[in-house]
């Protein structure tokens, strides 16, 4: 299982001051460094956090570091005064991944993963044009882990359906039920990722992880790569930035 390292958050609080502190960059080399395997951003075109230059300066590095970049996204979010928009912005930095997700403009955080009737021509429409686009990116459609208090398993259906050749598993219904210790949604968990992977799809993980739910995840297995970021920020409060890393490393290396 491979760690993607969020920096969104630590974005979030560089923008309450409008000046360059944390900077982006010198975290994001510090988390190589400490052995992390790639580094994800998600810009929004009111650049709250992550802004169009943040995701093409962490590309650089990236490359430079020989780890993997993630670009998460509304890919039908349009360019926007400063915002290059999601698919240029692909374009321009070709990552090794890139993220769909279907987040409105005003949302706080990504709450929801696609479904069947979600722009369904445009979603074949706009895989296909980063297909063409960026030969060498995954293209990863965000998914709900249940529907209707059941394993979501159109979300696999769907994901071929459109063009799609991973998921990644929106893991927060499944954070909030380890938290009250209801353990029946592992084995709705473990049905969806093996049912994916079954049907030839990579699987990846991501949304409110943390070092009390992400063991669970791990002893499930079959997922490629987990991407973190509020928790970390979280977390550096109480063990500082570097343990923290090294924490998260332990738990997903093993």
């Amino acid at each position: 299982m491979k760690f993607s390292l969020n920096l969104n958050k630590i974005a979030l609080l560089r923008n309450a001051r409008g000046e360059n502190n944390p900077s982006l960059e010198n975290y994001a080399n510090q988390a190589i460094d400490l052995g992390v395997d790639g580094l994800t951003l998600h810009p929004r075109p009111d650049h709250r956090h992550a802004t169009s230059e943040d995701v093409i300066s962490l590309s650089k590095i990236c490359k430079e570091r020989d780890v993997e970049f993630n670009i998460e996204g509304n890919p039908f979010s349009e360019p926007a005064d400063s915002f290059q928009g999601y698919v240029n912005l692909v374009n321009t930095c070709q990552p090794d991944q890139a993220t769909l997700v279907p987040d409105l403009p005003n949302q706080i955080t990504s709450d929801h993963g696609w479904e069947s009737g979600d722009h369904d021509d445009d979603l074949i429409n706009v895989i296909s044009n980063l297909n063409d686009l960026c030969k060498n990116t995954s293209i990863s459609l965000f998914v709900d882990n249940l529907k209707n208090n059941n394993t979501n398993l159109d979300a696999i259906d769907y994901a071929l359906k459109v063009g799609a050749n991973t998921i990644e598993i929106h893991t927060g219904e499944f954070s909030k039920l380890i938290d009250l210790n209801d353990l029946t949604i592992n084995t709705k968990l473990e049905e969806l990722i093996y049912t994916a992977k079954d049907k030839n799809l990579m699987v990846n993980a991501g949304h409110d992880l943390n070092l009390i739910n992400l063991p669970h995840l791990v002893k499930i297995g079959g997922v490629n790569e987990v991407s973190i970021g509020h928790a970390i920020v979280v977390d550096a409060l109480n063990y500082g930035f570097e343990d923290t890393i090294k924490r998260y490393i332990e738990v997903i290396k093993g």
